[in-house]
């Protein structure tokens, strides 16, 4: 089973679950709760760098990958025209109804179930969170350029970079602890991720790492 097919099954059964809770407010472990906030902290930075610019409300944002709704819900009730997506049916159907019950009918965003290759139209800003850790390196940088070619203005990244520290962490087991963890993790070389994204005309305009004790991720925001 290839990875895509992997991930699939993954977030459409166990996964849910035990995604839905870590990403929701409900009870969780300690570890859980960790990488809860860490996601959290990734969402408010990105809340923070549009909100800084000025020009959220109306703009036309692409949540590729957008799992319960965590950035997508706040993006839209700022205004922004969102049209969210991800692979996993039960995902969409969470972060649907959660938008549903939070968000005024104008405000509700397009989704759809589809994986990050199927995508199509053209957006002010694409954002993908989180979602590159189920890419291997060569097919990582195949999706960046074509979420290259869905963004006119804006990209926003962020991945599990990979430096000795994590990979001696993923390696024994606690990079994602939890016998519910059943995708592979790939972690990515900060230095491929910005060869591949100004292979595709972007420069990098902000950038932050967010680290928790078992949540590490880095965030790129490409410019063009």
């Amino acid at each position: 089973m290839d990875d895509k097919a992997i991930v699939k099954d993954y977030f459409n059964a166990t996964g849910f679950d035990r995604w839905r809770r870590i990403y929701g407010d409900g009870e969780v472990n300690k570890v859980q709760l960790d990488i809860r906030k860490g996601h959290q902290k990734t969402v408010d930075t990105v809340m923070a760098w549009l909100q800084a610019d000025g020009d959220l409300a109306g703009l036309t944002i692409c949540d590729a990958g957008c799992g319960v709704g965590s950035l997508s819900l706040p993006l839209a009730a700022a205004g922004a025209r969102v049209f969210a997506s991800d692979i996993s049916e039960k995902m969409v159907a969470e972060a649907r109804q959660q938008a549903q019950e939070t968000l005024a009918s104008e405000q509700l965003p397009q989704f759809a179930v589809s994986d990050l290759e199927s995508l199509s139209g053209t957006y002010h800003t694409v954002a993908c969170l989180d979602v590159l850790i189920h890419y291997p390196q060569a097919q990582a940088a195949t999706m960046i350029g074509h979420l290259s070619s869905l963004a006119e203005s804006r990209l926003l990244l962020s991945f599990a970079p990979k430096t000795l520290a994590y990979s001696l962490l993923k390696k024994i087991g606690d990079f994602f602890p939890g016998p519910s963890k059943a995708t592979r993790a790939y972690l990515h070389r900060e230095a491929d991720v910005i060869k591949a994204l100004e292979s595709e005309g972007w420069r990098i305009q902000r950038q932050a790492m967010t680290k928790t004790q078992f949540y590490f991720s880095r965030l790129l925001e490409a410019m063009r």
